[in-house]
C-alpha cells in the first residue's frame, strides 16, 4: 500500500512538473510580450510624450519594461527550478512571481487613472501648448513632438486648424506670415502654411486632439490587456508552484 501510495505520488510529481513546464513557457512568452509592448510604446510613440501633461502614460510604459525583464528572468529561474526539483527555488519562484503580480498591479492602477482623466488632460495641456508653447524658444522638443503629431495623425490643431490663430507663434515675425505651421500641410515644403485652404493642409473634424486622445487609449487598453493576460498565467503558476513544493516535501521526508 505504501508502495502504491509512493508511486502514485511519482505520478502526480511528474504531472504537476510538466504542468508547470507548459505553464512556464507561456509565462515566459508572456514576459516578451510585456517587454516589446513597453518598449514599442517608448522608443516608437516617445515624440509624443512631450505633448502630455503628466508622466503617468511614460511611468505605465517603464513599469512594463521592468516587468517584462523581471518576468523573462523568472522564468529561466522557473525552468530550473522544474529541472532540479529544488524546493528553494520552487520558494525563490513563487515570490519573484508574487512581486511580478504586484509590480503589474501598479502599472494596472496607474493606466486606469491615467485612462479616467485622459480626455480633460489633453484638451487643457494641447490647446495651451499649442497657443503658447509652440514654436518658443527652448521648446524645440514640444515643437518638434507637436510637429510629429500633425504629420502623423494627419490633423491641424487642437479641435481645428482654426486653434491656431490664437497661437503666439502665429504673432511672431518668424512665423512669416502663416496662418499655420507647415506640418499643417497635407505636402510639407517651406511656408506651406501661408495657405490655410483645405486643399493645402489637413481639415480634421475634432482635429489632433480627438486623434490624439484615441491613440492613447488604444494603448492604455493594449497594455492592460497584456498586463491581465499575464497577471492570470501568474496566479496558475502559484498554484502549481505551491502545489509542486507541497508533494515534494511529503515526498522527500
Amino acid at each position: 500500500m505504501a508502495h502504491y501510495k509512493t508511486e502514485q505520488d511519482d505520478w502526480l510529481i511528474i504531472y504537476l512538473k510538466y504542468l508547470l513546464f507548459v505553464f512556464n513557457f507561456f509565462f515566459w512568452v508572456g514576459g516578451a510580450a510585456v517587454l516589446a509592448v513597453g518598449i514599442w510604446t517608448l522608443v516608437e510613440k516617445s515624440g509624443y510624450l512631450s505633448v502630455l501633461a503628466s508622466s503617468t502614460f511614460a511611468a505605465s510604459a517603464y513599469i512594463l519594461i521592468f516587468a517584462g525583464v523581471l518576468v523573462m528572468v523568472t522564468g529561466f529561474l522557473g525552468f530550473g527550478a522544474i529541472l532540479w526539483e529544488r524546493k528553494g527555488c520552487l520558494s525563490t519562484y513563487f515570490c519573484l512571481l508574487l512581486v511580478i503580480f504586484l509590480v503589474e498591479l501598479v502599472a494596472g492602477v496607474l493606466a486606469h487613472v491615467y485612462y479616467q482623466r485622459l480626455s480633460d488632460e489633453l484638451k487643457q495641456h494641447l490647446d495651451r501648448t499649442l497657443a503658447e508653447n509652440y514654436g518658443q524658444p527652448g521648446a524645440t522638443q514640444i515643437t518638434a513632438s507637436v510637429d510629429r503629431l500633425q504629420q502623423d495623425f494627419k490633423c491641424c490643431g487642437s479641435n481645428s486648424s482654426a486653434d491656431w490663430q490664437h497661437s503666439t507663434y502665429i504673432l511672431l515675425r518668424e512665423a512669416e506670415g502663416r496662418q499655420v505651421p507647415d506640418s499643417c500641410c497635407k505636402t510639407v515644403v517651406v511656408r506651406c502654411g501661408q495657405r490655410a485652404h483645405p486643399s493645402n493642409i489637413y481639415k480634421v473634424e475634432g482635429g489632433c486632439l480627438t486623434k490624439l486622445e484615441q491613440f492613447l487609449a488604444d494603448h492604455l487598453l493594449l497594455m492592460g490587456a497584456v498586463g491581465i493576460g499575464v497577471a492570470c498565467l501568474q496566479i496558475c503558476g502559484m498554484v502549481l508552484t505551491c502545489c509542486l513544493h507541497q508533494r515534494l516535501q511529503r515526498h522527500f521526508y
